[in-house]
């Protein structure tokens, strides 16, 4: 195996078991033929100690650690690592439901697989591969999966496209691994939702939301809802089981909205208090004159990298002075962040200042974050990206 041999005193951040070795800790490699992007590397101390085996990359990040063991990494040590993986998410209460087939089975670093990601919807897994290291091991994958969960599983696709490196020229290409499915429909906590994994964002479906779609039903009763950046309409379809006055879902998208719709007639067809609009999310807030009392922004991540911060805090600012300055007293803004790169003090922050702008008082209900099928390592922290607040404006 080829060898990676680190500076002096740089494997301490190894001891404390954190998966990521940063191209400056490395002296030197020891190998018989050049490092290629994607290879399984063994990580050593500067006077030899064994420490860590990964996936070597190029770029800031080095290596992603898959075990600090010594150990071959074959099929049988990825379908170890999927069935622990599926053991958390049975413990959790996410599978194994007849009313829940959705839901992340891997989530990278917090499952201890760096750079994958397995979101499950109904009998297919959806892969997406982050790191070369994982798509060039896709195959060994997809088939452990299959080892893993048995009949459950009719097909594997592998969605990694736009996930992987531009400048590694992969020629990758989205695609099934393993069966075939024609059946787009998956169901959470008893809704049914089209997933769009061929040209859907992310692996097709925002799994990331729904325990906090949830708490969207317990508070719609009888409101008016505005559900801003609606992609696929799950804020909207859970407002709508919750007894919401109206729901108006807004997108930018054409193509969301249509989605929109159709998730909506899969649940509630024929009724009308439901309405889909493919508008700039500024211009309608800027423009609407329906006054709601419940307003969900969910935006797309602002800020890619740190070097985004401070545009990407002006945007969260705007957007939520808008909605504190448009929202019925006694209204409730459900508001979120899912740039990495932006951290709870930065959004709180950020949303402060739009409340003071707006000149309203503001009550903090509840501070949202991702669900449990989307753990944070405890030696991994920068796992933790979705923040949110819901918060009651008088």
């Amino acid at each position: 195996m080829k060898k990676i041999i680190l500076r002096k005193g740089k494997e301490e951040s190894l001891g404390r078991f954190h998966p990521w070795i940063f191209s400056g800790a490395i002296h030197h490699t020891e190998c018989d033929v050049a490092l290629e992007e994607g290879d399984i590397v063994e990580v050593l101390s500067f006077d030899g100690q064994f420490l860590a085996i990964g996936h070597w990359q190029i770029g800031s990040i080095a290596v992603r650690v898959l075990t600090f063991k010594h150990q071959p990494i074959n099929q049988s040590f990825w379908a170890k690592r999927f069935s622990a993986a599926l053991d958390v998410r049975k413990a959790i209460g996410v599978a194994g439901r007849e009313d829940n087939d959705i839901y992340r089975l891997v989530h990278g670093e917090g499952d201890n697989l760096p750079g994958l990601v397995v979101d499950v919807y109904g009998s297919t897994a959806v892969m997406q591969a982050h790191s070369v290291g994982m798509h060039v091991c896709r195959n060994d994958l997809a088939n452990a999966l299959k080892e893993v969960m048995g009949d459950d599983l009719k097909a594997v696709y592998y969605k990694s496209e736009t996930t992987l490196p531009f400048k590694a020229q992969l020629g990758q290409e989205n695609g099934f691994l393993w069966g075939e499915s024609n059946d787009d429909v998956a169901r959470e906590n008893g809704l049914q939702f089209h997933i769009d994994w061929l040209k859907g964002q992310k692996t097709g479906f925002f799994v990331d939301q729904r325990d906090n779609r949830s708490l969207v039903e317990q508070y719609a009763r009888g409101r008016k809802v505005l559900n801003m950046f609606c992609y696929t309409g799950g804020f909207s379809v859970y407002a709508m089981r919750g007894g919401a006055e109206l729901v108006h879902s807004v997108d930018s998208s054409a193509k969301a909205v249509e989605l929109v719709d159709a998730n909506m007639h899969l649940n509630f067809p024929n009724d009308h208090r439901h309405k889909a609009f493919a508008e700039d999310a500024f211009r309608y807030m800027v423009e609407m004159q329906e006054k709601y009392d419940l307003i969900i922004l969910d935006p797309p991540a602002f800020a890619k990298h740190k070097d985004a911060l401070r545009n990407a805090l002006r945007g969260y600012t705007k957007l939520n002075a808008k909605a504190f300055e448009k929202i019925k007293p006694g209204g409730i803004l459900f508001t979120f962040s899912c740039s990495q790169a932006v951290n709870k003090d930065n959004f709180r922050t950020a949303v402060f200042t739009a409340a003071a702008m707006a000149r309203r008082k503001v009550r903090i209900l509840h501070q949202l974050h991702q669900p449990a099928d989307h753990p944070v390592n405890i030696y991994h922290p920068e796992g933790e990206y979705l923040k949110g607040l819901v918060l009651y404006v008088e």
